[in-house]
């Protein structure tokens, strides 16, 4: 594969692997600053990717320890997992929203175990059946939770606070907070005129967000220690909105392809959302878990064909579709349902 693409105006990509990942690789960003180089993620907390991660480096010129900054769109494994080792190999700092910044602070401080109990019971409490709760409680009394990626993340030094022009010398790149995929997501509207001169305004580095042909992941955001009626498709669908507002020229994604003309992706995802929240008020008709919904949803194979992990995303994603349809006044839980039913209202 090409490891290195030139993006013009001090700007590159380098394709990052995720190990048994169909997406594949991260596309980890290189821009070029006065005070040295800048990276916006930094791939998967992997030997294989580790490599990939210094060979492109090298491509253009440098090393892991000539890195000045680095920006992370959001804590997933696969955007902030190498970070720590960037810093350790440069002194670099690492900036992350504070939203995010607070996921990863109580990742690390969590008992072992802590967050196999809290899925086991957040699966129980929605439908899961014994047999999708069996491997989590065998996890969870043999201690394979010490091996779950990200519980040793590194810890971000700096904030990237909303609409912040951010101190990159001789660059003007804006932070733009669009929460959903996770609580502090963010895009970098990196202000400039675009390098071919594509009509639009400047660029804009999406991360998860926006992309060109995948609809990311909303799922719940999960605090086991905080009982706060979230809605992150909710936050997802604004933020879509904000970012469509911005008419970027170019939009440089995290995965798949850059791409152009970003008002008119945003327009498509609000849509599917609409319809997917319409399709699944005809599946409420009748009292539904989130279990029981997930199963009866569209996805992108057949239930019984999504692997273990997958369906609790799914389950995940089935739920934050649920808040917001109640939060419409759309949904409601039916009284003393155990475990929890919703039902179309009206």
């Amino acid at each position: 594969m090409t490891r290195v693409t030139e993006h013009g105006g001090g700007v590159w990509s380098l394709k990052v692997p995720i190990p048994d990942n169909p997406l594949g690789h991260t596309l980890v960003h290189v821009l070029d600053t006065g005070r040295g180089p800048v990276l916006v993620d930094t791939g998967w907390d992997d030997p294989a990717s580790w490599t990939e991660l210094s060979d492109g480096l090298a491509e253009l010129g440098l090393a892991p320890a000539d890195v000045h900054g680095v920006l992370v769109t959001h804590h997933h494994p696969d955007h902030h997992g190498l970070s720590g080792r960037v810093r350790e190999a440069s002194g670099a700092w690492i900036a992350m929203h504070a939203a995010d910044i607070a996921v990863v602070r109580r990742t690390r401080e969590a008992r072992p175990g802590a967050w196999l109990d809290y899925l086991a019971g957040k699966l129980a409490a929605v439908g899961a059946p014994e047999e999708h709760l069996a491997p989590l409680l065998a996890a969870r009394e043999s201690g394979r939770s010490r091996t779950l990626p990200g519980l040793r993340a590194t810890l971000p030094d700096r904030e990237i606070a909303p609409g912040e022009l951010l101190d990159l010398a001789g660059r003007r790149l804006r932070a733009v907070w669009t929460p959903g995929h996770t609580p502090g997501h963010v895009c970098l509207h990196l202000e400039e005129d675009h390098p071919a001169n594509l009509p639009g305004r400047g660029r804009l580095f999406s991360g998860d967000h926006l992309l060109p042909g995948i609809s990311p992941h909303i799922g719940l955001y999960e605090d086991p220690d905080d009982s706060t009626v979230t809605d992150p498709l909710g936050d997802y669908l604004d933020s879509l909105e904000r970012v469509g507002r911005l008419g970027a020229a170019e939009v440089l994604p995290a995965h798949q392809h850059p791409f152009s003309d970003a008002p008119a992706r945003v327009r498509e995802l609000l849509a599917h959302h609409e319809e997917r929240l319409t399709g699944l008020l005809s599946l409420l008709a009748a009292p539904l878990t989130p279990w029981r919904l997930a199963e009866r949803m569209e996805w992108n194979r057949p239930w019984d064909e999504i692997p273990y992990g997958s369906r609790t995303i799914a389950v995940s994603e089935a739920e934050a579709h649920l808040r917001r349809l109640v939060k419409l006044g759309r949904v409601e839980a039916v009284p003393g349902s155990d475990p929890v039913a919703y039902v179309a209202v009206g």
